[in-house]
């Protein structure tokens, strides 16, 4: 797997991640949201770089321009609920991209540190022939890509896989590291060292779905 880890060179994406970290930021749910979309944003224009593109003639008011223009099909699927304001950060920027979206929570029987995860909605478009784009902020354990890609293969098997993630944790991404395709490319803002025995990244940010949405029952 192709790692893109932007935590490695100085630029205003830091600024972003550390906002999402501080504990005072963070009881503004709106700017948490707005901060992950943005993330999603400058992760889309790095990607967009290993794109394909084809030259084609766009005509002005003055005459024609040749310009190269993208000509991948994109599918951007995105893990509910904290995935989202980093999908739409990508829809931005893809926003002739085809979507899919999949819910997949962590169930711990009996309160122990062992879980499983658990998927129960889905819904994606064909991915035959197409570029799919994995949208995940916490890439912690790497169980729940792991699932979706599990829940996808019935869809048609894409031409080749991105990942987006705000933060991971390095043993999350040596485990997504064996169970994806060799060609998969990660995209991430930041990468963490530790994680704890209930699979959550230290010191991470907290619950993303619960910062950006309210906590759940």
């Amino acid at each position: 797997m192709i790692i893109h880890n932007y935590s490695e060179s100085n630029s205003l994406l830091n600024q972003f991640v550390a906002e999402l970290r501080d504990v005072n930021i963070q009881r503004d749910s709106m700017r948490f949201r707005r901060n992950i979309e943005r993330i999603g944003e400058i992760l889309s224009y790095e990607l967009s770089k290993t794109l394909d593109y084809r030259v084609s003639t766009v005509q002005t008011p003055f005459g024609n321009k040749a310009m190269s223009l993208s000509v991948n099909n994109l599918v951007l699927c995105s893990v509910l609920r904290a995935g989202l304001p980093l999908h739409q950060g990508l829809l931005n920027y893809f926003d002739a991209a085809e979507n899919a979206f999949i819910s997949a929570y962590r169930h711990h029987p009996n309160g122990k540190d062992d879980f499983e995860v658990i998927v129960k909605y889905f819904a994606a478009p064909a991915l035959g022939g197409k570029t799919l784009i994995l949208t995940d902020p916490m890439l912690a354990t790497g169980k729940t890509l792991e699932n979706v890609l599990k829940s996808l293969k019935s869809h048609g098997e894409p031409r080749s896989i991105h990942i987006i993630s705000v933060i991971g944790s390095r043993q999350g991404i040596d485990y997504v590291n064996s169970v994806f395709p060799e060609n998969t490319q990660l995209w991430i803002a930041a990468i963490d060292d530790e994680l704890t025995t209930k699979g959550y990244i230290i010191p991470g940010l907290g619950d993303a779905g619960d910062l950006a949405f309210g906590v759940k029952l």
